[in-house]
């Protein structure tokens, strides 16, 4: 039972560390706290001798579970306003009703 939990949380941290280095937001939450789970349970299977990899495990979920919260609550997005685009549709719109004129003198 021991190895099934080892190989489960393994396998989720590796999906943790791959989450947390994409822009999911919290998302990548998820997999951090199953893999939590998992290792907890591996660790409570585990002999006094054989918790060392567990401890691993925990240290870098933890530090996945980190940089997530981090990047959460730390870095804000911010939303630039593109002045250029806004000129042009005002540009376009003017165009567009001197040509609608020019169409409607031509009846």
């Amino acid at each position: 039972m021991r190895k099934i939990f080892l190989i489960i949380a393994v396998v989720l941290t590796i999906i943790s560390v791959i989450f947390s280095l994409l822009p999911l937001d919290t998302l990548a939450l998820a997999p951090i706290g199953m893999a939590l789970l998992f290792i907890f349970l591996a660790f409570k299977k585990s002999d006094v001798v054989q918790r060392k990899f567990t401890k691993i495990l925990f240290i870098v979920t933890y530090i996945c579970g980190l940089v997530v919260l981090g990047k959460t609550f730390l870095i804000k997005d911010k939303v630039a306003v593109d002045t250029k685009f806004e000129q042009q549709k005002v540009e376009s719109k003017k165009e567009d009703l001197t040509d609608l004129e020019g169409l409607e003198g031509l009846e």
